[in-house]
């Protein structure tokens, strides 16, 4: 695998470092079952691959302690009442299904799979304008369907962000998958972060990152915010979009989300637009909390309408350790606009 990193200069601080160590912890258990599946799946083929997920799907309902509990306590919110033994077997398999194809998601083997884009447009008009595109997704169905966006569209660069650790794990794990393929990543938690991810953008690259997790470190402007999801108020960093506001950025929301066998849908929204700098006091503030509340109902909605794509198995509704909860765990509700439906239009590629 080709790996190659933003050009930055100096290591992290060290309090950078320590905020992402819980965040680690947590994709630590995912990368192990990647390398399981990787190895199924290349020994014996994706048709054997996908039966033999039913056994491991049975083993974590029944033995995935935390992770099968944050699962349940997830599917009752979501649905409104105690979820079925079948609705809970589902979840954990449409998240098994999807670490699967991970690896020929990252082998490049679109042919595999039936890929339908909605909202694409959205990307494409900033593409246009050669300003680069920055999406921020969610840890919701396959962020790593991103890469079938370069189908059919030639010299699209696609960069990951994601802290420093978090990525040397992940490319570790995929220069065992795919160590043809070639995987660009910008750093956070370094000084240099927003520079590097400047020039991707000014470049024409699209810049994807999962803006659902809350750090217990926040730079000095950043901060956290409790937000009203599903039905309780849960933590949500505002840092991604203060980083799109200084950049000047439209953000557009992905989601890459399973509808089972080798159905998937690209699914992409406008959140933000950034290259108007708001004016007058706290007029930066007001519109970086807007775009993390239009980013929050996003995902709200998305969870509504195909529950079994949420693969934050955690107590997503309790701070992270060491995190200090902010004055005030209340906050508007805010929903999708009228006139930007989820699926504003919409194309189909057998990948």
């Amino acid at each position: 695998m080709n790996t190659r990193t933003a050009n930055t200069a100096n290591a992290a601080p060290a309090e950078g470092a320590a905020a992402a160590a819980w965040t680690v912890q947590r994709e630590r258990s995912n990368l192990r079952t990647l390398r399981l599946m990787s190895w199924i799946a290349t020994t014996l083929g994706r048709r054997i691959a996908r039966a033999v997920l039913h056994p491991i799907t049975v083993y974590f309902l029944c033995h995935g302690g935390a992770a099968a509990q944050a699962s349940r306590q997830y599917l009752e919110r979501v649905l409104g009442r105690p979820p079925r033994l079948a609705e809970r077997y589902r979840h954990i398999h449409h998240f098994a299904a999807t670490v699967l194809d991970r690896v020929y998601l990252l082998q490049e083997r679109f042919e595999a799979f039936d890929i339908e884009l909605q909202g694409v447009e959205h990307v494409d008009a900033v593409l246009a304008q050669g300003q680069g595109a920055l999406l921020a997704g969610a840890h919701l169905g396959s962020f790593e369907a991103l890469r079938a966006l370069g189908q059919g569209r030639r010299g699209v660069r696609v960069a990951m962000l994601m802290y420093e650790d978090n990525a040397r794990l992940i490319n570790r794990t995929l220069q065992a998958i795919a160590p043809d393929a070639e995987l660009t990543t910008i750093p956070l938690g370094r000084l240099e972060a927003m520079l590097s991810l400047r020039e991707w953008l000014d470049g024409g690259g699209v810049a994807g990152l999962l803006a659902d997790r809350t750090l217990p470190a926040q730079g000095q402007r950043s901060g956290t915010h409790w937000l009203p999801f599903l039905g309780s108020p849960a933590p949500f960093s505002d840092g991604p979009f203060r980083l799109a506001a200084l950049l000047r950025r439209q953000v557009v929301f992905m989601a890459g989300l399973y509808h089972g066998g080798r159905r998937y849908e690209l699914r992409f929204l406008p959140v933000a637009d950034f290259r108007e700098r708001p004016r007058g006091p706290g007029a930066v503030d007001a519109a970086v909390r807007e775009a993390l509340q239009r980013y929050v109902a996003i995902v709200e909605a998305l969870c509504r309408e195909t529950p079994y794509n949420w693969f934050n198995f955690f107590d997503f509704w309790t701070q992270p350790p060491g995190a200090s909860a902010p004055a005030g765990a209340e906050a508007p509700s805010v929903t999708p606009a009228a006139d930007d439906p989820p699926a504003a239009s919409s194309s189909r590629f057998a990948a």
